[in-house]
């Protein structure tokens, strides 16, 4: 895999069923888009505290924000579960360690690593989860659901259609250079992986998408053939 001069990338990889995971890198990422998963969790474990369902116009900007990664809808959302504060909260307790929520509105530049990502997804994805079995089926359908040109990233490591995931895409304006994650769940060979990459510097966002893809191609093929 080549790595794009002045970019950096990092992938983790877990296994559903044995737990056994691996990383590349530990560095810390913009996460882009791909914090609407955690936003969107954070807002499910909010609504089980108290004993409620999502509203309809909650409901309405989760699948907004989820399967067409609308920025609108995320940053209601934001607000609604307090912002970084809430973020921050609710991955305390699912046992992330190394994201911090981005400042004020930006929601966006919340900074995460590719081995906490992991952490969020077998919160989606596992019965090993502060969330409830309805909350898990919910996020789950939604990763499942993207509109079809957002249907790139670590389903590049899956057979056919067999993902879930969500992407994330940000053109720094300091710089004009990428972030690119991806995150999600993909099959291969019958057996169920958690796959995190997390990316920055590219000149653009197709070269990013590539390299996510790449990566995410040769960590689970590392994985599986270790």
């Amino acid at each position: 895999m080549g790595v794009p001069s002045g970019a950096r990338v990092s992938a983790a990889v877990r296994a559903v069923d044995s737990g056994e995971s691996a990383a590349y890198g530990d560095a810390a990422f913009d996460t882009a888009s791909i914090v609407k998963v955690d936003i969107l969790a954070a807002l499910l474990l909010q609504a089980q505290d108290a004993g409620r369902r999502l509203t309809a116009a909650e409901q309405a900007c989760a699948t907004k924000m989820i399967e067409n990664s609308d920025n609108a809808s995320a940053t209601t959302l934001w607000h609604t579960i307090g912002r970084a504060a809430g973020l921050d909260a609710a991955n305390q307790r699912f046992g992330l360690t190394a994201t911090q929520g981005g400042e004020g509105e930006l929601w966006g530049l919340t900074q995460t690593t590719a081995a906490d990502q992991l952490r969020l997804l077998q919160q989606v994805f596992t019965a090993d989860s502060r969330l409830s079995a309805a909350s898990r089926t919910s996020l789950q359908g939604l990763m499942k659901s993207v509109e079809a040109d957002q249907q790139w990233g670590v389903s590049a490591a899956a057979e056919g259609n067999a993902w879930a995931l969500k992407n994330g895409w940000l053109a720094r304006s300091t710089t004009g250079l990428w972030d690119v994650n991806s995150i999600g769940r993909v099959t291969v060979d019958g057996t169920d992986h958690l796959v995190a990459v997390l990316s920055e510097g590219t000149r653009s966002q197709a070269r990013g998408i590539a390299l996510v893809e790449e990566a995410a191609q040769a960590a689970v093929s590392a994985f599986i053939g270790k």
